[in-house]
This record gives structure tokens, sequence and C-alpha cells, in this order.
């Protein structure tokens, strides 16, 4: 009964127990091991960081280029439906003053 005192006793104590074997130097982390983000900004970056970054502005400068491209051919199309129109609606107009003149005299 005393045994299986102790026992249950020491099934609530891991918590209180290290778990960290005998060991006379600390744990070090550096800055960003953690998963937490860096101080100083890109200045203090290590160079696959600045790589990184490159990377990803490279790709919105792609990304960018690529829009433009388009809305600059969506304008230029744009502009020959616009000629097109002007020139039906020119071509209406002298149609329609033509017979419009016809029917006056």
């Amino acid at each position: 009964m005393f045994v299986s005192r102790i026992t249950r006793n020491m099934s609530f104590r891991p918590f209180l127990i290290s778990t960290r074997g005998f060991s006379i130097s600390t744990i070090r982390s550096a800055a960003g091991d953690a998963g937490s983000t860096r101080s100083g900004g890109m200045s203090q970056g290590d160079a696959f960081s600045r790589r990184e970054e490159a990377s990803e502005n490279l790709y919105i400068k792609q990304q960018e280029a690529e829009k433009l491209k388009l809305l600059k051919e969506k304008i230029r199309k744009q502009k020959e439906d616009l000629s097109i129109d002007e020139a039906a609606a020119k071509q209406m107009e002298e149609s329609s003053g033509k017979s419009s003149g016809s029917e006056s005299s």
C-alpha cells in the first residue's frame, strides 16, 4: 500500500522534474531561431534573406509588367473599336445628310 501511494504521487510530478539531462552549458539560440522576425531591418539580414527578398521583388515586378502589357493591349483594341465606331457614325451622318437633303428638294 505504501509503494502504490509513492507511485501514484510520482505520476503527478513529471511537471516538476526537469526533463533535460545534466549539462553545464546553457541552451543558446540566435535571433530568428524560434521563428521570430529579425531586428535591424535589411542591413542585418543574411545573404539568404536578401536573395529571397530580391526574388520576391523580381516576381512582383514581372507580374506588374505583365499586367501593364495586358492593359496596353486592351487600350489598343479599344482605340481600334473606337475608330471603327467613329467611321460608322461618320458614314451614318453622311448618308443621313444626303437622304435628308434629297427629301427636302
